[in-house]
């Protein structure tokens, strides 16, 4: 996207949102859950490909693939939260509006590989099949947000540093 250059751009967090950021432990529940998350990812999506390419491993990979939805479960409750501590709204507060947009299409893959593998209504391919473009929606958002959070961050700094730290 181009930003004109005579318009600055709008902070992600004013200073009293900064504070409140700062002062809730839900900030840390979001610095734990996440790293957790994509670890727990990282894994499911190797157990999942395995599975698609050997043919073993299916209930392995089922197991990893609900680890993975609970736990986005939780970072998306624990991060309503977080964001209604904040922001003083459960979601869509307008600086992480398209973060929320992307996590409810995320939700609802996850969601539907539950739904699959609970009611049998796929094979073994076609579960591994739904939990990719899950996955794919999760490391879009999870893109969102790590990007987000970059440039949070270099707006914090004094404005000399910010070209450097951009490095």
């Amino acid at each position: 996207m181009i930003r004109r250059a005579d318009r600055p751009r709008r902070p992600l967090y004013d200073a009293d949102q900064r504070a409140r950021r700062d002062a809730t432990r839900w900030t840390l529940v979001q610095g734990v859950l996440a790293p957790l998350q994509f670890l727990v990812f990282a894994v499911s999506l190797g157990l999942v490909l395995r599975t698609l390419w050997t043919g073993e491993g299916a209930a392995v990979a089922n197991a990893s693939v609900v680890l993975k939805t609970l736990l986005l479960y939780a970072i998306m409750i624990t991060g309503s939260i977080w964001e209604k501590a904040v922001f003083g709204r459960y979601l869509f507060a307008p600086a992480f509006y398209w973060e929320d947009m992307v996590s409810m299409l995320v939700l609802a893959l996850h969601t539907a590989y539950l739904v699959a593998l609970a009611a049998g209504v796929l094979d073994t391919a076609g579960l591994m099949g739904l939990a990719l473009a899950a996955y794919a929606s999760y490391a879009v958002n999870a893109a969102q947000f790590v990007l987000k959070l970059r440039a949070a961050r270099l707006q914090a700094l004094p404005s000399g540093l910010v070209t450097e730290a951009a490095r």
